[in-house]
Parts: structure tokens; C-alpha cells; sequence
């Protein structure tokens, strides 16, 4: 089982030994040890080989993962993706693209990011609710989605890519334009109507967007707050803000978000409020990192990113050294596709622990998602998704970065990539997108 594209069908028992664990929630690494999972997928034992229970007889009637020494660790999440798109900048006239063309080259953007390590991802605009079934059912393998579907913006603001004839350059996939507080509301019941599992909302303007800058306010403050009240009336459902400039960020704590995506203005009041209000902060250092290409971007573009880098960089070092709630996302589109968990070094360059940075992308993703209780960490009663990877990360994060480390890929039970054979008595399932 040495193709990287091999999934699964069928599930069966697995155990995972002769491991080095790192279970995600920040505790120092056990070295010899085994991960335990049953055939419904459920973790049911990960810690040392002296305690595990047998792998003869009857005890265990599964399939056996030789780490070979390796590391395991949670799934990791990628909290702010765009897998609908390519490139993010300019968005393209999605119009005239075929459109069974977009829906597999998505599908291989899906996988990539699964080979990558990122079992589960939060989608903040232009993917379609299908895809997030056609994951869950089986069509297509890629993590498990949590879409946003489209993005909640002013008229002029960063998410309206309509061109002043009216054409939407995005094909329609991309925003829903609010101006008002009653507009505001409807369209947080579009976006929901769609099939939603957050709502996305501009409270500043941005670094793609031609006509704006970053400290541009975005949606008005008592808008922020309608968007916010009518998602605790639709099941609670939590709000992700796109927020770089720090009167943006601060309107947007203020108006009761869940998360500030960028933050790159985040001052010191911004994140003395988002402590005191329990707000994560998703800083997607990669579009600082790996997001800068002056022969590929438009000078306005570049120019800006130039511009905020040193900025970015100050800020988040200074919100990772006051323990601000970071979780992990890097943007991708903006930033390469299937080079998720390079944003793990860009965090640790900036004064994150190694281990603090993991945890960002798995614990701490999980409890921004709301599915701490299933994800994000390795141990009893949670979802067997783990992955194997080459190297020590604590020693060299860089490690995880590169998806050839990343060998082995377990999620809800399914061994979705084995590149060392780890696992030889798996049947392939032949090549799925």
C-alpha cells in the first residue's frame, strides 16, 4: 500500500506500534507507544506499550500499523482554507471556467490537503456545501469540511469581486454584499439557507482586494453585532471575522465574533479584549511567509504585503508571547494548497514552542470548531484520526511541513495514505480524486 492516493473503503480494527505520541493536548511526548483504535473508529487506548493491552488472541482482532519509530499525532486541522480556487488573487471569472473542471480540480485539492496531514479543514468562502457531503458519503476523499460557502462584505469591500458592470467575478460563489443591519441579517439567512456551518464575515478590508486597505473598516460595528445575533438565533452557529487592520479587529471582538482571521493589526487592547472574551485568533502567517511572489501578484498586491509583513510578524510574536487562543489556518489559495502544516514553522519563527504550535493545530482547532469532544487529540472515546510522520517534530518542526514526511494518514478509522507500507495486509481501494 504505497500510493499516496490509496483509500479505504472498509474499516477495520487498527493498533499502532513502536511509536513516539504526541497526543495533542500539549503533554510531553510518550516514547514506545501504542494508539488503539476499535472498527467504529474510536480510539480506544493510546499511550504507553507497557499498558496496552495485548495484540494476540482475542484481545485484538484487527490490523497492525508498525510506526517504525516514528512520530504519531492527531489529524491536524487547517482552520482558514479556500479550496474552491486555484489562486485567490484575482479571483478569475469563475463564470467562464467549465464547471465539471473546477469540481475535480477542488476534489484534488481536497486530496492534497489530506496527504498534507489536515484530516479536517473550516473553508471560509467559495465551497459548496457538496463537497463537504461528498466527503462525508464517500464520493471524494479529502478531510471532513466545515464551509462558510460565502462571504458576508460591504458594497466596495474586500469579498465584493463584482467587476462595475455587475459581473461577479467569482461566479457567484464568493460573497453576499450586506449594507445595512437588516441587510446584514439577510444575508447571514442566505448564507445559511445554503447549508452553511459558520458565517464569514469582512470587518476590514485586504490585501487582494484592489480598492481597499487593511485598516479599512469593513462592516459596521452594530452590523458585526446582527450578524452575530442571527446566528445565536439559527442553532448559534459561530462567526469567523476576515479582520487585518486593529479598528476592524476591534469592531469585530466588539460585535461578538468567534474568531479574528490575519489579525495583523492585532494591538495590545485587541488582544487583551479577545483573552477576556474567549476569541481565537487564526493569524495565517503563511500568506506573510510563503504568500509574497512580486512576478506572480499585482503591485497593489505586493506592494501592501511588503508593507504589512513586518507588521504581521511584531504582532502575532507579541500575541504568541501574552498566550493569546491561536489556532491553526494558513489561507490556502493565497498560499500554496497542500503545504498546510508549514504554517506550524512559521508560528515556532515567531516564539511558539514547538509543542504549543501543534497543539494550536489540533486541540485548539478542534475547540474552534466545537468538536474538541471528538477531534483534535489522541485518546479514549475520540475519532481515530491520526497521522505518522518521519522525524521528531519537537526537535525540527520543519518536519511536518513537507507532506513527503507525512506517511501515514488515518481518518475516522481509514488508513487514507501509506507511503512506507506500514500497514501491508490493507487491500487498495484503487485511486479515487
Amino acid at each position: 500500500m504505497t500510493d499516496a492516493t490509496t483509500s479505504e473503503t472498509t474499516r477495520t480494527a487498527l493498533r499502532v506500534e513502536n511509536a513516539t505520541l504526541i497526543d495533542g493536548t500539549g503533554a510531553s511526548p510518550i516514547a514506545d507507544a501504542v494508539v488503539i483504535a476499535d472498527a467504529e473508529g474510536t480510539i480506544t487506548y493510546a499511550g504507553p506499550a507497557a499498558t496496552a493491552p495485548p495484540a494476540s488472541g482475542d484481545a485484538f482482532t484487527g490490523r497492525v500499523i508498525d510506526a517504525g519509530g516514528r512520530t504519531v499525532l492527531p489529524g491536524f486541522f487547517d482552520c482558514h482554507t479556500h479550496l474552491a480556487y486555484a489562486h485567490a488573487t484575482p479571483p478569475g471569472r469563475r463564470g467562464e471556467l467549465d464547471p465539471v473542471l473546477v469540481t475535480y480540480d477542488t476534489a484534488t485539492r481536497l486530496r492534497q490537503t489530506l496527504d498534507a496531514g489536515v484530516t479536517t479543514v473550516r473553508d471560509l468562502g467559495g465551497l459548496a456545501t457538496g463537497y463537504r457531503t461528498a466527503v462525508a458519503t464517500g464520493r471524494i476523499t479529502g478531510p471532513r469540511v466545515h464551509t462558510a460557502v460565502r462571504i458576508i462584505s460591504h458594497t466596495g469591500g474586500h469579498a465584493d469581486v463584482r467587476l462595475p458592470d455587475g459581473t461577479d467575478l467569482s461566479g457567484g460563489e464568493m460573497s453576499e454584499l450586506a449594507d445595512t443591519v437588516d441587510e446584514a441579517r439577510l444575508a447571514v439567512r442566505k448564507v445559511l439557507r445554503a447549508g452553511a456551518d459558520l458565517v464569514k464575515i469582512c470587518a476590514t478590508g485586504g490585501m487582494g482586494s484592489p480598492y481597499d486597505q487593511p485598516d479599512d473598516e469593513g462592516l459596521l460595528e452594530e452590523e458585526i453585532r446582527a450578524v452575530v445575533d442571527e446566528c445565536r438565533r439559527h442553532g448559534g452557529k459561530p462567526v469567523a471575522a476576515h479582520a487585518q487592520g486593529n479598528a476592524g479587529i476591534l469592531n469585530a471582538i466588539r460585535g461578538g465574533v468567534t474568531s479574528i482571521e490575519h489579525g495583523y493589526g492585532l494591538d495590545d487592547r485587541a488582544r487583551e479584549m479577545a483573552g477576556e472574551r474567549g476569541v481565537f485568533v487564526v493569524p495565517t502567517l503563511s500568506t506573510v511567509y510563503a504568500g509574497i511572489d512580486k512576478a506572480t501578484m499585482e503591485p497593489y498586491h505586493y506592494e501592501k504585503k511588503v508593507r504589512w509583513s513586518g507588521i504581521t510578524k511584531e504582532n502575532i510574536s507579541r500575541a504568541i508571547e501574552q498566550g493569546t487562543r491561536i489556532a491553526l489556518g494558513t489561507d490556502a489559495a493565497v498560499c500554496p494548497h497542500g503545504q498546510n502544516l508549514m504554517e506550524l514553522s512559521y508560528l515556532v519563527d515567531l516564539g511558539m514552542d514547538p509543542m504549543d504550535a501543534i497543539v494550536a493545530g489540533t486541540r485548539t482547532a478542534a475547540e474552534l470548531l466545537g468538536v474538541a469532544d471528538r477531534l483534535g487529540t489522541l485518546a479514549p472515546g475520540r475519532v481515530a484520526d491520526l497521522i505518522v510522520c518521519e522525524g521528531d517534530p519537537l526537535a525540527d518542526i520543519g518536519v511536518l511541513g513537507d507532506p513527503a514526511n507525512v506517511v501515514c494518514v488515518v481518518q475516522d478509522g481509514h488508513v487514507r495514505k501509506d507511503t512506507k507500507g506500514l500497514l501491508p495486509s490493507a487491500t487498495p481501494a484503487g485511486r479515487r480524486p
